[in-house]
């Protein structure tokens, strides 16, 4: 009698529940690459090699620890199109006394499972994900008979419960966010070291032949590939970011520069969401640093917010309102996503720019994602449907828990507020003041209206007047409603026939 451990591809940690839960010397751990998890939406090449290379690394790292280990690869004979299969085909090979895993990261594969569970009459095992700070009772507990359900308050609540950056009670500093010190455009002469690359192995040379010969379809760049797809190398990753670009990551963690994706961020969302780190021990390397003088408590609040408040947040937010969530759509938007999307065939230089950035690293940083990409795509009226394909496909830290509330719900508005308190809408000055991708743009970020405006500046006005029997209601946005009832007439329907002829017009059909 045996239990059989299913580890799913994003559950690349030693820690993991399901783990904890058998005997490493008898009972049988099984990881596969499933044509399903490949295809349901077409992942970015680079996409696809990091996780399929981090999952082999993973397998090898498993049997130096000493675990039974069956590792079914995609170029194999034996194929497997979804996990399902992979567990029918292994019930039947041995006597199986329970099959355990680890809550998976999204809802369609949970429900995968439970259907399997029912129809093969095995016991599967769904144990908690405790690779989160916060058990997801404790969002429950905290979300229950709330009106809003606001980051800010679970952050709060998260940092007493766990003592991060906090001195008798209260906020170190005296102070629980220090986002207005945190929003600062790049300054002239700035210097930015760049990312940490790591040279690819024998495993990964192979696992992108293998994409680049049977996913050739699929968006974005192979190459260069510098990821980390170990534990030891994320920590380098992360360590690096500590030592090297954590001082300045607070400052500027809002900034945009033309042909520099990476600025002063971690880049390790990729490998928290895969499991290949942790939560808990970030906060904590992070919270050293500001102790140890290394960086400033505004770059470290800033950064273990994202982290213990906003993803933490999200994950619980996620399964607190699924499955009904992925239908949202508070604005009817039903525009098709244009095809700059894929190709960054557009004028409109910060879209070109955040796009050809996403191809070659299936990375972009949030400021990119929300207020350029994330923001045409409200003031456009795209299909949340379409959205959030989108960004499934392109962002290699893409799972539907983490992208489905952040597109939905901050960048698209989708839900009507109950994640954001606002649609986080604007106009080019914002890019502007931000970034410097208005100096190289065909367009005039300083006109309002006219084939010459950026187009920004007309559909933010064009997306509040279609909607303002939706959001007129909004406190925050009485003082921009006041703005647009107080202009004349003239003015009014020069801004919605400049935004109607750029919605109708070629660039984005």
């Amino acid at each position: 009698m045996k239990k059989l451990c299913i580890v799913l591809g994003d559950q690349l940690s030693l820690s993991l529940s399901s783990l904890k839960a058998i005997n490493r010397e008898t009972d049988l751990v099984v990881m596969a690459e499933v044509w399903n998890e490949t295809l349901y939406v077409k992942h970015h090449k680079k996409k696809l090699v990091f996780i399929l290379s981090a999952m082999r690394h993973f397998h090898q790292e498993l049997k130096k620890s000493g675990y039974q280990v069956v590792y079914h690869k995609l170029d194999e004979k034996l194929k497997f199109s979804s996990f399902t299969e992979v567990i029918e085909y292994h019930i039947k090979k041995i006597k199986v006394e329970k099959i355990v895993v680890t809550h998976p990261g999204e809802y369609r594969v949970l429900q995968e499972l439970k259907s399997c569970g029912k129809q093969l009459e095995s016991n599967i095992d769904i144990l908690p994900d405790d690779r989160f700070i916060s058990e997801q009772s404790t969002f429950n507990t905290w979300a229950k008979n709330r009106k809003q359900l606001r980051m800010e308050y679970f952050y709060r609540e998260l940092r007493k419960r766990h003592d991060v950056l906090m001195e008798e009670g209260k906020p170190v500093g005296g102070k629980w966010n220090y986002d207005a010190e945190n929003r600062k455009p790049a300054k002239t002469g700035l210097e930015i070291l760049g990312p940490t690359e790591i040279a690819t192995d024998s495993v990964t040379n192979e696992v992108a032949r293998l994409v680049e010969d049977n996913f050739s379809s699929h968006f974005g760049d192979i190459v260069p590939f510098n990821y980390a797809v170990t534990r030891k190398q994320a920590l380098i990753v992360l360590n690096e970011f500590i030592e090297q670009r954590l001082v300045n990551f607070g400052t500027y963690q809002d900034a945009m520069i033309e042909d520099n994706a990476w600025m002063f961020h971690a880049h390790i969302s990729l490998y928290l969401n895969a499991g290949l780190l942790l939560p808990g021990e970030c906060v904590r390397l992070v919270e050293e640093a500001y102790y140890n003088n290394k960086a400033p408590l505004n770059a470290v609040e800033g950064f273990i917010r994202q982290i213990l408040g906003w993803r933490e947040y999200i994950h619980g937010f996620y399964w607190f309102v699924m499955p009904d969530y992925a239908e949202q759509n508070y604005f009817n938007a039903a525009r098709k996503l244009p095809e700059f999307y894929w190709t960054g065939k557009t004028k409109m230089n910060c879209l070109r720019q955040c796009i050809k950035e996403t191809k070659e690293n299936a990375y972009a940083h949030h400021i990119q994602r929300l207020m350029v990409l994330g923001n045409f795509a409200l003031l456009a009226d795209i299909s949340p449907q379409d959205v959030n394909n989108w960004f499934m496909v392109v962002y290699a830290d893409a799972y539907e828990w983490v992208e489905l509330p952040n597109v939905t719900g901050m960048a698209l508005f989708a839900d009507g507020g109950m994640l954001a308190s606002k649609p986080y809408a604007s106009g080019g000055n914002y890019i502007n003041k931000m970034s410097n991708y208005c100096q190289n743009c065909h367009y005039d970020v300083k006109q309002k209206t006219g084939e010459q405006a950026c187009p920004f500046n007309y559909m933010y006005w064009g997306f509040l007047a279609r909607h303002q029997k939706l959001l007129s209601g909004n406190h925050r946005l009485s003082m921009i409603y006041n703005v647009w009832n107080k202009m004349t007439a003239e003015k009014k329907q020069a801004i919605l026939e400049s935004a109607q002829q750029f919605l109708n017009s070629n660039e984005i059909q």
